[in-house]
């Protein structure tokens, strides 16, 4: 193959199997946008092998770049001595335009010499690394050095404990001047800040840690069970051996330390985990300086060692690892996976994350991850567009500003005669934005606000200046507010006050303070039982909900509305929310535009890929997000390929009217009329006799269901339905999820064993909710997927209305349609999409597919499904032809097996 020829490209990607044409025209699509550098939108159904697809296509480009990026250094190496034949006009002479020949002959020769130099460290670089990545691949014993250190340190550290403990038994008057508790811990840290110095003179020798990053791939998708899944399949490509990947995650998935994972909650994991850096950085300066002879002694975490998270990067870029893998890997070699992960993004070749680490982008500096000139593919990604709106979305409640105002205020009482002036004055500044926020909600910051009622309540949308400037805060600058929070880590500090003195068992110096700080307890407690939904009094809260109350501050959630401020004017809009009391009471930013914070992502980016199973319609990504990031149009490319079924293997059809000729029409206002709830349980019961295994019925929302649901209970339809069969209803809660499809499962494969008058199992469900995505009904668990009329959204919603007036403002009429009403359009038809893609997961699968509405054949409407079922959808006026052709179908399919 050609290196780097996009030409030589077709029918040569490695590949497990002999890929589909649809997997072959996908990987020959995207290796063409990849080099040409252009962002592109890819649709590919799922059960058409995607991922391997964009494995197996995305890693050949890597490979035959780094191949021309290699054969361009060598002839640079060679001929650039020699003068300038070997290099590119851009890459030897600068601009030296009007400058006389002697001067520009000067700066060329420079310009030469550097990027030789340059040249040549990146080689010795990269020839250190892959030596010593081979080392480790080849060399058992130095693979497991490190664990064996660990443990004779563990050893040490246990017979030092020993040796002590011997000393107290034996030590008779002397134990007088035994070391109190605290000098205890001290003695273990002294050895552990032992080890930190040795490692940390280690790392200065070592500036693999510097190198500059190589070019990667950044592949990020919603979940961690999708991410990890993912690199299963990298895992199995040809790929797998020879690639540098590394999985990125949060610390609640990663954290290997026992006593923070117990914390539960992602924002005490994060703190606490913060805390025990700054631990281990104090007791270091402590030990530098010698003068000083108090010395705090406080927790650290075992698995923060540099050397250790050394050995777990090397170990991570040898052998592919998925999140479950590196956290075992981190248990073993007792190193942390999360920093550890981290420090192996410079040399990764793959790096897998997700969306919240790559599109946020304070996260994305903070994890090291450098965009400039690198690929990123953004998978699943058909909700891109809400996904970067809800990230970039801050909301405060009452209870919440009352809580940091008093914490805060508390602090700084305590701790004013040590803080410094600057200190002060923002601390200052900060209680005043929380009182202001306060009274924008009608209530008073000093006064519980669970027992606050609010006179008029309701849904207040703001622009962000009208926001400033009625609550009186537009002279203070809020992006140095924002400065000061981030440097002064001010919302930790106030995390340790209320950890020390928020607790019963805090034991406080004088009455004086004690007075002061007595109350902080008890503050908090009425806050949340001020917060009950209901607004009547609680039981305190068991022994759990006290510590997560004790140790969490509001601050930090606080400190991302503040932020969310600092958007432009026309960018957002601030919801106030005012409930039956101001601890129930919100306020919210809304971000109107998303582009602006994906802009950065295409800007930098050498080329983005937007992939999905369902991502239609396309407009929305194209016009909303591309072209408002300043993308040029030319530079966007479109791929949608059709699926690997057979056309025969997939029904869909779209009925206009039910048995008893009753139009089927789910309108707002006529959906709940008996008559329309009679005929879709008419529709229901026909399809059930002649339908086996498993049906699957999409409806609106739960309040629909539940209410289409209690309507056939007292019809008797219900009944006469459960005969045919048993009927499952989709839970609300998550956790329930699973054993519903587990039981519903299990029915469906009893009843194709036993046969008799129960043909299978019927599963009510709700688009949006949790089985119209990321569940499978492949083979018997989905043999018809039906959905209820159109699941528009809720136009009532003032967050809607507020973003349907500001496309209206801000993109012009597309066909002549209103853009709120394509907005509209396309809400609904991206959720009907990813609901009726359930069925179908791979080649053999078959099942049909109904729309009930007459108003899915308007072209508007009927061009946004999918192009693999629209090509094959039939509309039927009819109820009579369309049982007919679902019989056929089935009883064809049956016959078949």
């Amino acid at each position: 193959m050609e290196s780097g020829a996009a030409g030589a490209v077709p029918g040569r990607f490695p590949f497990p199997y002999t890929p589909y044409r649809i997997q072959e025209q996908f990987m020959e699509a995207l290796y063409g946008a990849l080099e040409a550098g252009r962002v592109g939108i890819f649709e590919s159904p799922t059960g058409t092998g995607k991922s391997l697809s964009l494995i197996c296509g995305a890693l050949s480009w890597l490979r035959d770049w780094e191949e021309k990026r290699r054969q361009e250094e060598a002839q640079l190496l060679a001929l650039g001595a020699g003068g300038q034949d070997g290099l590119t006009p851009q890459q030897a002479r600068p601009d030296t335009a009007g400058q006389p020949d002697w001067v520009t002959a000067f700066v060329q020769k420079k310009e030469e010499r550097d990027m030789v130099n340059r040249l040549k460290e990146e080689q010795i670089r990269r020839k250190k690394r892959e030596d010593r990545l081979e080392k480790i691949q080849r060399n058992v014993q130095l693979k497991y050095a490190a664990k064996r250190k660990r443990c004779e340190e563990d050893e040490a550290k246990r017979l030092l404990q020993l040796s002590k403990e011997a000393l107290s038994q034996g030590a008779g008057e002397g134990a007088l001047d035994l070391p109190d508790h605290n000098e205890d811990e001290l003695i273990l840290a002294e050895y552990e800040s032992d080890d930190e110095k040795k490692v940390v003179a280690g790392l200065e020798e070592d500036d693999d840690l510097e190198e500059e990053h190589v070019t990667k791939i950044y592949y990020c998708s919603r979940t961690h069970s999708q991410l990890s899944q993912f690199v299963h399949e990298v895992q199995k490509s040809p790929f797998g051996k020879n690639i540098r990947l590394v999985s990125l995650g949060s610390r609640q998935n990663l954290c290997v330390n026992e006593e923070v994972r117990r914390l539960g909650t992602l924002q005490l994991i994060n703190d606490r985990c913060m805390e025990m850096q700054k631990n281990k950085h104090e007791k270091k300066s402590n030990e530098e300086n010698e003068g000083k002879k108090r010395r705090v002694s406080h927790t650290i975490c075992p698995f923060y060692s540099f050397e250790q998270m050394q050995f777990l990067r090397d170990e991570v870029l040898v052998e592919v690892k998925d999140i479950e893998q590196l956290v075992s890997l981190g248990r073993e070699t007792k190193a942390c996976p999360y920093y550890g992960s981290r420090f192996a993004i410079p040399a990764a070749q793959l790096v897998v994350l997700p969306y919240q680490m790559l599109l946020h982008e304070p996260t994305r500096n903070a994890a090291g991850i450098k965009l400039k000139d690198q690929v990123v593919i953004i998978d699943e990604a058909h909700n891109l567009t809400d996904t970067i709106t809800c990230i970039h979305s801050a909301e405060v409640s009452g209870s919440q500003l009352c809580c940091a105002h008093s914490q805060l205020s508390q602090y700084m009482e305590r701790y004013r005669k040590h803080l410094k002036a600057k200190n002060l004055m923002y601390i200052k500044q900060i209680l005043y934005l929380l009182e202001q926020f306060v009274a924008m909600l009608g209530g008073n910051v000093n006064q519980n606000p669970g027992c606050q009622a609010v006179s008029q309540t309701g849904t207040v949308l703001k622009s962000i200046n009208d926001f400033l400037f009625q609550s009186q805060i537009d002279n203070i600058n809020l992006f140095k507010i924002q400065r000061y929070c981030e440097k002064s880590l001010i919302s930790r500090k106030l995390l340790g006050f209320v950890e020390r003195y928020g607790g019963p068992a805090s034991a406080v110096k004088t009455s004086k303070e004690n007075q002061k700080l007595a109350g902080l307890q008890d503050f908090l407690l009425t806050l949340q039982q001020g917060s009950d939904k209901e607004g009547t009094p609680q039981s305190p809260p068991v022994e759990g909900e006290h510590d997560q109350l004790r140790t969490s501050s509001p601050l930090m959630q606080i400190e991302g509305f503040l932020s969310a401020l600092t958007n432009a004017n026309q960018d957002g809009r601030i919801i106030l929310n005012r409930q039956g009391t101001v601890g129930q009471s919100s306020l919210k930013f809304l971000l109107l535009n998303p582009a602006v914070h994906f802009a950065k992502v295409v800007e930098e980016c050498r080329a983005v890929i937007i992939a999905g199973g369902t991502m239609q319609p396309v407009a929305d990504f194209r016009e909303q997000l591309l072209y408002r990031a300043g993308v040029d149009p030319a530079r966007i490319v479109e791929f949608s390929c059709g699926h690997v079924i057979p056309p025969e293997n997939i029904l869909p059809i779209i009925l206009c009217s039910g048995p008893s000729n009753q139009q089927l029409e789910f309108t707002y206002e006529t959906r709940d009329l008996p008559q329309m709830m009679d005929e879709t349980g008419r529709i229901l019961y026909n399809l059930c006799n002649v339908i086996p295994g498993g049906v699957v019925c999409f409806f609106p929302s739960y309040e629909y269901e539940k209410r289409v649901y209690g309507h056939w209970e007292k019809t008797g339809l219900l009944s006469r339905l459960a005969a045919k069969k048993k009927i499952f209803q989709e839970p609300k809660k998550a956790n329930q999820v699973e054993q519903v499809l587990v039981e519903y499962a299990k029915c469906i494969k009893r009843c194709s064993q036993t046969g008799g008058q129960m043909t299978g199992a019927l599963l009510l469900s709700v688009v949006g909710g949790k089985m119209s995505e990321g569940i499978n009904f492949s083979d018997d668990l989905g043999r018809c997927v039906i959905m209820v009329g159109m699941p528009y959204p809720n136009i009532r919603s003032p967050e809607l209305q507020e973003k349907m007036t500001w496309l209206d403002k801000t993109m012009p009429r597309a066909a002549g349609q209103a853009p709120s009403r394509v907005l509209i359009e396309n809400l609904c038809m991206k959720a009907v999409n990813q609901s009726i893609g359930r069925a179908i997961r791979h080649q053999k699968d078959f099942a049909s597919i109904l729309l009930l509405d007459h108003r899915y054949t308007r072209p508007a409407i009927f061009n946004k499904l999918p192009q693999w079922i629209r090509e094959r959808t039939q509309v039927k006026p009819a109820f009579g032809s369309a049982f007919a052709e679902l019989r056929k179908f089935h009883r064809g399919k049956l016959d078949a097996l």
